[in-house]
Parts: C-alpha cells; sequence; structure tokens
C-alpha cells in the first residue's frame, strides 16, 4: 500500500487540535529547550578577540611566520572545556528530543500522553546517546562516498530512533539495523514526504521568523512522522482514534 500523503498530514492536523495534554504546547516547551541549548552552546563556545589581537594574527600570518600565527590563534580558542560543556548539552538535546518523540508516540497511539514524557528519554539515555553517535558516523562515511549516498543512509537509519523508544529494551545496533529493512523500498516516499514541507522548511530558516514558524512544524512535521512510523509498522496512521486522555 502506497503512501497517501495528504491523508496522512491532514491526519497530524486533526490529532494536534484534539490532543490533551497540547501537542502545540508540548512542542514550544521543547522548542524553547532547543533555543536555550543553543545560546547556550554558543555563549560557552563564544570567543572574544579583540581588534588588536586580530590584526596582530593576520600580521603574523602575513609575514609567514605561521607557526606562531596559528599558536597566537591557538590561544584564541575556547578552552577544552567549553568543548566538553557544549557537548554535554548536545547530548541532554538528542535525550531531549527522544522524550518529545515519546510523547508524540503516546498522543498519536492515545495511550496516556504526559508533559513529562519529556524526561522519558533519561530513563534509557544511554542507548539514546550510543545510537545517535552510531547513526552520525554511519551517515559520515557513507557522505565520505558522495553527497547521495549520505542522503540515502540517512533516510536508511531514520526509524532507528523511533524503534527504540517503542521498544528500549533493543540495542542500539538492532534498531539501527531494524531501520534499514524498514525502510528498504521506503526511502524515497520518506524523501517525497519531506519535500512537501519544502515551504515550511525554507521559512523557518528566516531570523526571528524562523522561530514563530517552528511553534507549528515542530509539533506538525513530528506527529506527521510519528504518524508514517505507524505506517510502517504496519498500523494505520490516518484513521479516526479516540481523543487522548
Amino acid at each position: 500500500m502506497s503512501l497517501d500523503r495528504p491523508t496522512i498530514k491532514q491526519r497530524a492536523k486533526e490529532i494536534i487540535a484534539a490532543s490533551n495534554p497540547r501537542v502545540i504546547t508540548v512542542g514550544m516547551l521543547y522548542l524553547l529547550l532547543t533555543v536555550l541549548v543553543e545560546w547556550l552552546g554558543q555563549r560557552v563556545l563564544s570567543v572574544n578577540v579583540s581588534e588588536s589581537e586580530a590584526m596582530n594574527y593576520l600580521k603574523y600570518y602575513a609575514e609567514g611566520n605561521y607557526e606562531y600565527a596559528f599558536q597566537y590563534l591557538d590561544g584564541m580558542m575556547p578552552p577544552v572545556s567549553a568543548n566538553v560543556i557544549h557537548a554535554l548539552l548536545t547530548l541532554t538535546m538528542w535525550v531531549v528530543r527522544a522524550g518529545f518523540l515519546v510523547f508524540l508516540l503516546n498522543t498519536v497511539r492515545a495511550t496516556s500522553p504526559a508533559l513529562g514524557n519529556l524526561l522519558d528519554g533519561f530513563g534509557f539515555f544511554p542507548k539514546v546517546i550510543i545510537l545517535n553517535l552510531l547513526e552520525a558516523v554511519l551517515i559520515f562515511l557513507w557522505s565520505l562516498l558522495l553527497v547521495v549516498p549520505g542522503v540515502i543512509a540517512h533516510y536508511r537509519y531514520s526509524q532507528a530512533i523511533y524503534l527504540l523508544i517503542d521498544d528500549p529494551t533493543k540495542s542500539p545496533v538492532r534498531c539501527l539495523r531494524e531501520s534499514r529493512r524498514m525502510m528498504d523500498g521506503h526511502k524515497m516516499e520518506l524523501f517525497e514526504l519531506d519535500l512537501s514541507f519544502i515551504g515550511w522548511y525554507l521559512l523557518s530558516i528566516f531570523p526571528a521568523l524562523g522561530y514563530a514558524v517552528r511553534i507549528w512544524t515542530t509539533p506538525y512535521i513530528g506527529t506527521t512522522k510519528t504518524l508514517y512510523f505507524e505506517y510502517l509498522r504496519g498500523r494505520s496512521a490516518t484513521r479516526s482514534a479516540e481523543t487522548p486522555a
């Protein structure tokens, strides 16, 4: 059975409208956490370089004193501790994202979704982190060949996180393997679903306006892709379900 994109997207809107807790509200909280972590990450890695320091570096570089220039540049870089903190913030958001997907899956299935689902990822956070790291490495390695193999790898492993939150007893490697099998013959289908959101993606990149757009796209696209996972699992993603309690 082929995917009915308009119907699955309409079903996502219906679920959002009837949700309790409201998907929009939880999505806004998740978005706020994301923006806060992004801001903290930028602050941690920010480098305060004076104009005179920048001119000195350029002077040494122009004179051909590359060794001293790079030593000077290295001294202006953020300390190791800053990079460690930034990495921890990134890992934390991986776990919170898993919690948001738990909430969306519970909402779609009408299985008692709750605001506290945002923290559910911490219950199996080592697996969430390992899965994300393995997926990133696999996509990177495929990207070394060409851009297209990297994009294909992205879609090949796209369902791994859903498989993990659906059954946290599974290992990250098993989830990646199951995602690869699940997406066999469906990668172009999901790619086309993503393309149907291209207008929203473009609007979201604009400063200020992008944050307002993401208030809607975060729950809308998230709910649609959760329904897509249900579709891949052989469950009806477009039928009317009882209103989440």
